[in-house]
């Protein structure tokens, strides 16, 4: 579950290929990692709402992702809270960006020098960094190509299905997302 249609879009890329990675590297056995499913119930609206709407993922899913931006970064953390409180055995894990989910769009200078008419002048040195940027959209915005009719929105996608998930694993949010994840899978048997 994310709080937008573009967290979405990056998000559901970056989470099925990490799962999968997750697998791929760490198991005995064979998994087959399914798509993602996106929640219909974005993260912004009120706790009780996506609640109710986790509940409802948690009778399909194995693992669920709850993300929020810096700003909502308490609300990921009570829904965890109140679904284990009500008996919830599906695990259901926060995601949240120290800033926002932009950031991360930013940390694989590679993906974005792949694209003609980038500009990689702008982001930092360290893909680590990137959580260090206090408004990552406007950064964003410097480094896509400035020609042609693409806005912002339709490069989440893009950088999800292509962004290097070893450079991700550097910026601190990220990793410990992934080890949070990496957890849930050894104890629901998969690892």
């Amino acid at each position: 579950m994310a709080e937008n249609t573009t967290d979405e879009q990056f998000l559901g890329a970056v989470v099925f290929r990490q799962l999968r990675a997750l697998t791929e590297k760490g198991t005995r056995h064979v998994v087959d990692v399914g798509k993602t499913e996106i929640g219909e119930c974005w993260t912004i609206k009120d706790a009780d709402r996506v609640c109710r709407a986790v509940v409802e993922l948690a009778e399909e899913c194995h693992l669920i992702c709850v993300h929020n931006d810096h700003n909502e970064r308490g609300k990921a953390e009570k829904i965890v809270e109140v679904l284990r409180e009500r008996g919830l055995t599906t695990p259901v894990i926060p995601l949240v960006p120290v800033r926002e989910t932009e950031a991360w769009l930013l940390a694989d200078r590679e993906v974005w020098a792949g694209l003609r008419g980038s500009d990689t002048s702008v982001l930092p040195v360290r893909p680590r960094d990137v959580e260090k940027i206090h408004d990552p959209k406007p950064v964003l915005d410097a480094v896509r190509p400035g020609s042609g009719r693409r806005s912002r929105a339709d490069y989440f996608d893009y950088i999800g299905q292509n962004v290097d998930l070893d450079v991700l694993a550097q910026i601190p949010a990220y990793a410990a997302w992934v080890a949070e994840t990496e957890e849930a899978l050894k104890g629901l048997g998969y690892l």
